[in-house]
């Protein structure tokens, strides 16, 4: 008989490895019975990670967003689970200890059944705590060990990982490959070491496709013995995110597994309703880079889901390295070339650094000293010149113990700076705190809320849960919105005054230009006159001829790239949209007359 392969669907980390915000409580109870009716879930991601801290940013109660979402697949029987990030709970920093707890209490309650607990670091003395915390609230624990590629992270590694995890009361273990950069052999073989120790331990694989293993490591670990794999769907799939379901499904039958069947009309109506909470507002935070895969993630391990900011830190930086390379007489970077530099920056930061595994919040610390790095070369500075606390925290161990070894021009650093290293417990530096939660919520006459779930809140993420309870988040959120949707439009410059026209007003712009031909983008997306996005100048210049049919510019979208042609012949007479900019449906981008 076939062996049966169930499959977790990413609905929470579809989003968060796409952009910045996530769907509200109105959306997401849309969207979970339609995905019910798909027929193929054992599992659905549901909240968990940064989710919950992204709705207060919005000014949006997480709590009822919780609850909304996880009540149809409670009575569907169908099995939700959270990412906990251990010792950081769902927040980017070390949590007191009974706020740890409480948490557990309080998801239960609201219908999460299992937690996925892991440490950036792996050290398991981060999580071998939450998976007894999580027992005592009535969730199912599962240990993740999050997979890289690295000398030291070997097959070996990671069995006698998931050896004392299990041991310790984890009832389940996930392979949490973030970045999709461990390999499919020996991610078949890690799950086989698993497998032939505690055969009887469910198993679930998570990888994003960024670099292009996660759907060969699918297969290995499916061979291997693995129980379930997380995946993803249109329109948000590929990319940095994750395989869909359907290629997935497919592969594994072809390969004799017994898989569910797929209600491809609830699948089509999941992907229309997913498209139209991007239409919404969702959209306007996506970083189109977050759909294309680049093999350029092999060397650096970076993760998919950290490429948004990563872009727009490079940005904001681009203007001050090349300013710093004209002061010492050196040849100036494109956007492109410094992202390489920095691929390859990291590459060379991360042995230095005791190979941290690349996720949440170490990826951004080593990124960030990357990153400075460039910069101070760039200056004609050494390299480690400045070193942001946070991540002084993570060299000298307060957050957990560096898997490698620190090299010893980073140890001595620390010596100069007068820097102590720490090798006690991690969590002993935090201690708890809900008392002091208790009184502020008392003396601002706020509800503790159902099951205490206001009072878990506010400890764990108190400053945006003040900002949500006195409306700052929400006009704040509004205001960014706001300037967001206005850039989505584009001026008319006629005569080198820039004249402010509703958004598409086509019939003013042919007043202005009675004999043009508006040229409009066929789709949402990033805007290239020419596949080099960096290039600011190289849009066809004004007063150029050209055919019928020519190809004038591409549109990079979420699925790839669309070729935008002219419809006359003629002479461009006005450029609307500048070199990568991004762009919405029918937006004016130039006139042919």
């Amino acid at each position: 008989m076939a062996r049966e392969i169930k499959f977790s669907l990413l609905y929470r980390d579809m989003w968060q490895s796409s952009g910045k915000y996530v769907p509200r409580a109105d959306q997401l109870e849309k969207i979970a019975p339609v995905i019910v009716d798909m027929g193929c879930f054992a599992r659905v991601e549901t909240n968990g990670g940064a989710s919950e801290q992204v709705n207060l940013l919005y000014g949006e109660n997480p709590n009822k967003s919780v609850r909304t979402f996880t009540k149809y697949f409670n009575k569907a029987g169908i099995q939700t689970h959270m990412l906990d990030r251990g010792l950081n709970g769902i927040r980017m920093n070390p949590v007191p200890a009974d706020v740890r707890k409480l948490m557990y209490k309080v998801k239960k309650k609201q219908g999460t059944d299992i937690t996925r607990i892991f440490c950036g670091l792996n050290d398991v003395r981060n999580i071998i705590p939450s998976i007894g915390y999580a027992k005592e609230g009535g969730m199912i624990p599962q240990a993740s060990l999050c997979i890289t590629y690295s000398p030291i992270h070997t097959v070996d590694y990671y069995v006698d990982m998931a050896t004392k995890l299990i041991e310790a009361g984890a009832e389940e273990i996930c392979l949490k490959d973030m970045a999709g950069i461990g390999r499919p052999y020996s991610n078949g073989q890690i799950v086989k070491g698993i497998k032939d120790k505690f055969p009887n331990i469910p198993i679930q694989y998570h990888g994003h496709s960024g670099p292009g293993f996660s759907v060969a490591s699918m297969l290995e670990v499916a061979k291997a013995g693995c129980d379930y794999i997380d995946v993803a769907m249109e329109p948000l799939a590929w990319g940095m995110i994750h395989p869909d379901i359907i290629t997935i499904r497919e592969m594994l039958r072809d390969a004799g597994f017994a898989v569910p069947d797929i209600n491809m009309e609830a699948y089509m109506e999941a992907r229309h309703l997913t498209q139209t909470f991007i239409d919404d507002f969702l959209g306007y935070f996506i970083d189109p880079g977050n759909y294309r895969m680049t093999s350029l993630l092999v060397g650096c391990g970076l993760p998919g889901g950290m490429m948004g900011s990563m872009m727009a830190d490079l940005k904001g930086m681009h203007g001050a390295i090349n300013m710093a390379l004209r002061k010492s007489g050196k040849p100036e970077v494109t956007l492109n070339e410094l992202v390489v530099q920095l691929f390859q920056e990291v590459e060379y930061v991360w042995p230095k650094l005791g190979y941290p595994p690349l996720v949440t919040p170490f990826s951004q610390y080593v990124k960030n000293i990357a990153l400075m790095n460039i910069m101070f070369m760039a200056q004609g500075k050494e390299r480690f010149d400045t070193i942001d606390k946070d991540s002084w925290n993570m060299i000298l161990g307060k957050m957990g113990k560096l898997p490698g070894k620190l090299a010893p021009e980073i140890v001595e650093k620390a010596k100069k700076e007068r820097l102590e290293f720490y090798t006690g417990n991690p969590q002993d530096a935090y201690p708890d705190a809900l008392d002091e939660y208790r009184k502020e919520m008392k003396e601002n006459g706020w509800d503790f809320g159902q099951d205490d779930e206001e009072l878990f809140e506010l400890a764990m993420h108190d400053r945006q849960y003040r900002d949500y309870k006195s409306g700052v988040a929400k006009e704040r959120f509004n205001k960014e919105l706001e300037v967001a949707r206005e850039k989505a439009g584009a001026p008319i410059i006629v005569s080198r005054r820039v004249v402010e026209i509703p958004k598409f007003d086509v019939k003013r712009v042919m007043e202005l230009h009675p004999t043009a031909q508006p040229v409009q983008s066929p789709v949402k997306g990033k805007l290239m006159w020419q596949y080099d996005v960096s290039d600011s100048s190289s849009a066809p210049v004004v007063g150029s001829s050209v055919k019928k049919g020519d190809i004038l510019c591409y549109i990079q979208a979420y699925y790839g790239v669309e070729e935008v042609r002219a419809l006359a012949d003629g002479k461009i007479i006005q450029i609307e949209t500048e070199q990568g900019a991004d762009v919405v449906k029918d937006e004016v981008l130039a006139f042919v007359g």
